[in-house]
């Protein structure tokens, strides 16, 4: 059965505290739960991992490539404010050579001049924002169409 791994980075924890205004009013549990409900109908296993820590990103990624027998097809990385300036998990997802969705609840393109650039964009095979929770939605079937292209 096909595996995606979910990673949401700092004070993603938090989402449905903070700035309700740009990432709502939903908990990532809820938003997880609807990810997981999504993917069992689609018969497809998600994995979710959430840490403020940039390091422990980068090693959850090292742990899920296919040479490290990770069991992951694909990954989704809401890198939070890591996406604009973290070249080390940029890096990261280079190297592991799974197909990757970036997403991000908010529309970055509509909020603050530095939150415009993405250093992570070019080495995923794709970005979603803008459509709150169900961003996850999307990244995720988009995520399982990428890993179908590459079987």
């Amino acid at each position: 059965m096909m595996k995606i791994l979910v990673i949401n980075g700092p004070n993603l924890n938090l989402t449905g505290e903070r700035e309700t205004g740009h990432y709502g009013t939903d908990s990532l549990d809820t938003i997880n739960a609807r990810i997981t409900a999504e993917a069992e109908k689609i018969g497809v296993q998600v994995e979710f991992y959430q840490s403020n820590h940039e390091g422990g990103i980068i090693d959850r990624l090292h742990a899920a490539r296919p040479a490290a027998n990770g069991g992951i097809d694909g990954v989704l990385i809401n890198a939070g404010a890591y996406t604009h300036y973290s070249y080390a998990i940029r890096d990261a997802i280079s190297a592991i050579k799974l197909p990757t969705v970036e997403i991000h609840m908010s529309n970055i393109h509509a909020r603050e001049a530095f939150r415009h650039e993405s250093v992570i964009t070019p080495v995923c095979v794709g970005q979603i924002c803008g459509f709150g929770w169900y961003s996850y939605i999307l990244g995720l079937h988009a995520a399982i169409d990428e890993v179908n292209k590459k079987k």
